[in-house]
């Protein structure tokens, strides 16, 4: 697999895993909004045939201004997540997969948590003698403040089952290692990136802004199919139902120009191959479950946060103009040659 530089600047996407879930995970869009933009979404978002939609757990590694850049971490392995069965108890290969391509975690320089969900913070943090330590032990790790209080044990999600395992193992133990940076409004990382709030799907969601030559917008998870697209904007997959604080007004970095940016979203898989391939490994949770979301009556160990410092409705009949603006997002992330695809091993 070979990695392309363009301007100043080299991205990498790292695919951890895919998996399916069904359509009803969209509460709010009806059976015939998938079926009537099957041009769309078929077979590279949507199978008709079992009612599921695909999905991607992937990172983003950008090299850019002497920096090493990781943008989410994915689900990472041996988590406790019964309350996300595909994501419970993976073994995949993705550190495997980052070295494949040149990148020592050691020599990673900055992690960037455009929220805190399961699947965007696993990575975080690996396992190793029976405790939970820094996967890169000399990065800083960029975590939007506002989901820092939201998620941690004394905010209004800490309580949750399912949230409090993921703030355990995947947000504490960088804390603790004094290794989190939490940050606010705007924030700045290099001359060529920025990150920039954009609450809703969690009341810290972020993007990250790229301008090295060509424009770049790292989305998380503002959209997760095309279907959501071109309608009035409702709650993506496990919103938050928090409502969040507006940002702050002041003075902010310019965008670059929409029309030249390109955007790379989170959730977006590259066109699929044959069925059976490229799956969660047989025998574990993730091949072998699906759902949505389910609720467990479990509760984390107890442990005090440190302080910190410092969408969509699918709908039948979409217009042409989502549809045009989802084959350009997905040109960007699965098509263009200036992005190298590192899928590891998963069976």
């Amino acid at each position: 697999m070979r990695r392309v530089r363009f301007v100043r600047v080299t991205v990498t996407r790292v695919l951890e895993l895919r998996f399916d879930l069904p359509a009803s995970c969209f509460p709010q869009t009806p059976p015939s909004g998938w079926r009537d933009n099957a041009d769309l979404l078929v077979p590279d978002f949507f199978d008709p045939e079992t009612d599921q939609w695909h999905i991607a757990v992937q990172s983003w590694v950008i090299e850019v201004d002497g920096l090493t850049v990781v943008v989410d971490t994915g689900v990472g392995n041996d988590r406790e997540r019964p309350h996300m069965p595909p994501l419970d108890h993976l073994d995949t290969g993705f550190l495997a997969a980052l070295q494949s391509v040149g990148i020592d975690r050691n020599a990673v320089d900055v992690v960037v948590n455009t929220h805190i969900h399961s699947d965007h913070v696993g990575w975080n943090t690996m396992g190793e003698n029976d405790t939970w330590v820094p996967t890169f032990p000399n990065a800083r790790y960029l975590v939007p403040a506002a989901d820092y209080r939201h998620f941690s044990p004394d905010g209004p999600a800490g309580q949750r089952p399912g949230d409090g395992l993921v703030f355990a193992d995947s947000v504490l133990p960088i804390a603790e290692a004094g290794q989190l940076v939490a940050w606010s409004d705007d924030h700045q990382i290099s001359p060529s990136l920025w990150l920039r709030p954009a609450p809703g799907h969690t009341p810290g969601s972020s993007v990250l802004w790229l301008d090295a030559g060509q424009p770049a917008v790292f989305v998380g998870d503002l959209t997760h199919s095309p279907l959501q697209l071109g309608g009035p904007p409702t709650p993506v997959p496990l919103t938050s139902t928090a409502r969040p604080r507006p940002a702050r007004r002041g003075r902010r970095r310019p965008q670059p120009r929409r029309r030249d940016a390109l955007a790379a979203p989170g959730r977006a898989p590259d066109p699929l191959p044959p069925r059976g391939s490229a799956r969660p490994r047989a025998g574990t949770k993730a091949s072998e479950s699906r759902g949505c979301g389910d609720r467990v009556r479990r509760n984390p160990p107890a442990r005090t946060a440190p302080p910190i410092s410092g969408a969509c409705r699918g709908r039948s009949g979409m217009h042409r103009p989502a549809r045009a603006r989802w084959r350009t997002i997905r040109a960007g992330c699965v098509t263009s040659p200036k992005i190298v695809l590192v899928s590891p091993r998963t069976g």
